[in-house]
């Protein structure tokens, strides 16, 4: 499928998730009065008070981490901490600093080639946005009465049971817009444009597959593309999602079979049986299992858009990583470095390289620890900026094919091999050191070479590195121009 075409940039994309009101407060941005505390809990409904500013105040830690993109969770104004619920898409969250607030964060960012891309909340609005709110003050006299779908009159937008309209999964307090209306249409593609021309480098979409009409999102694609042909579209889709990835809807989804993949080998003995990320189950895996599932995900699109694909180990709707694997922190730092060395962009949930924890929501949108350095896992935050730096310096980590060499007992090898380079990256997953013959043909020059991650020789003699070591929970990195 050579017509399908991705942003050329997301190839070299390292991605930083933000949870707006979480990561970092500004004195110059005014607040409430009711805020939590910000190394309290978090709740449901209550707030921390993170802003865009704080983001501004804190771009050298994502400079250093090595971070060139940033996911933001939504930003328009909203009564609700996540921003899910939007009341105006027309305006930046007051809390969080209004306009002005992102204007300095996009051209901070871009000052840094950093891009930035929201989240674009199109299926459902909220009992506070405009139209809805015309519907629930004039009933069947509303101006906008066919921008959302009444079934039941009267309307009980407080009753958990039913509010006589179609929301998201029987929430009343989303209600579902009626995108059949040319109307509702006209508006979310006027925003999803007026936004990229203000700056904004793309959209992650929430629950677009609730928006169940494929020409719809080809629009979508056509007027996003129109006001900025770099633009990236990635939509949240929790499952294999061919229908979206042909190249004329979404550049990528957010890729969590990574994530169980990952949960699955790594800490195959240790993460927690229980846990259903996104309703999903985590399976135990061993190494043909774990590198027969990860060639199948490289396979299942178009290779321009696996290279896209959002590749992540949590976020806000999932415990986080070193929760759902038990605490096992060797466990993290490995599938960290799997993500880092994995065809797609990789994304980090803000302030993972820092040891944050956290359960299931609200526990995993727990504020950044800027006040407590002193709580910091600095081996973490040094595995999270090395494992980012061998993908920012070797091409074949970013832009190479990807091929299976070796999966046997723990232990999986994999071969990135891009025009003027190739890498082999090894795991062994187990608890016993095994002595591998690898297959580097094509990727590696005979000759000796040293292991970028931990310092180890290694040789490659006609195309094959034998009796080579690998330590128990450990990895092995090898990257060399190809000849």
């Amino acid at each position: 499928m050579s017509s399908v075409q991705v942003p050329e940039w997301v190839k070299d994309a390292v991605f930083y998730q933000i949870f707006p009101d979480r990561f970092a407060m500004s004195e110059r941005v005014p607040k409430p009065s009711g805020l939590e505390p910000w190394d309290s809990p978090p709740t449901g409904h209550g707030y921390k008070g993170g802003d865009l500013l704080g983001v501004v105040e804190h771009l050298d830690h994502l400079v250093a981490l090595g971070v060139n993109a940033i996911y933001f969770n939504p930003v328009f104004q909203s009564a609700s901490n996540h921003r899910y619920h939007t009341h105006d898409y027309r305006q930046v969250d007051p809390m969080l600093g209004g306009d002005q607030a992102l204007r300095e964060l996009l051209d901070a960012a871009h000052a840094r080639n950093i891009r930035v891309i929201l989240d674009g909340v199109f299926n459902h609005a909220s009992r506070g946005f405009f139209q809805f709110h015309d519907i629930l003050e004039n009933g069947v006299d509303s101006a906008y009465l066919d921008w959302f779908t009444v079934e039941q009159w009267p309307l009980q937008p407080y009753s958990g049971r039913n509010p006589g309209y179609r929301c998201w999964w029987g929430n009343p307090a989303l209600p579902k817009f009626n995108t059949d209306t040319p109307a509702v249409r006209e508006f979310i593609f006027e925003i999803a444009r007026g936004w990229i021309e203000f700056g904004i480098d793309g959209w992650r979409l929430d629950v677009p597959e609730e928006i169940n009409d494929d020409a719809f999102w080809r629009e979508f694609r056509q007027v996003v593309r129109q006001a900025n042909p770099e633009a990236y579209i990635v939509g949240e889709i929790w499952h294999d999602a061919e229908r979206w990835l042909q190249g004329d809807q979404f550049d990528a989804v957010m890729n969590y079979g990574v994530s169980r993949a990952a949960a699955g080998f790594f800490a195959r003995d240790t993460f927690d049986r229980h846990y259903r990320p996104g309703g999903f189950r985590l399976m135990p895996l061993g190494a043909r299992a774990f590198s027969n599932e990860i060639e199948r995900l490289m396979r299942l699109y178009p290779w321009p858009i696996t290279q896209a694909q959002l590749n992540l180990l949590d976020s806000h709707d999932t415990a986080r990583f070193i929760n759902q694997v038990g605490g096992d922190k060797t466990a993290l730092q490995l599938a960290l470095l799997f993500l880092l060395t994995l065809p797609g962009a990789p994304c980090i949930y803000y302030g993972t390289e820092v040891g944050m924890a956290g359960g299931h929501d609200p526990d995993c949108r727990r504020a950044f620890p800027w006040q407590a350095p002193e709580s910091w896992d600095y081996d973490l935050l040094d595995c999270t900026k090395r494992a980012i730096a061998l993908r920012r310096e070797h091409a074949a980590l970013r832009h190479g094919d990807f091929s299976v060499r070796y999966s046997h007992e723990g232990v999986v090898a994999f071969g990135r091999q891009a025009a003027d380079e190739g890498a082999a990256v090894v795991f062994n997953a187990g608890s016993e050191p095994r002595v591998i013959s690898l297959d580097v043909e094509g990727l590696l020059p005979n000759g000796k070479i040293e292991d970028l991650w931990t310092g180890q020789p290694g040789r490659v003699s006609r195309g094959m590195m034998r009796h080579l070591e690998v330590p128990p929970r450990s990895a092995l990195v090898f990257a060399a121009a190809r000849g």
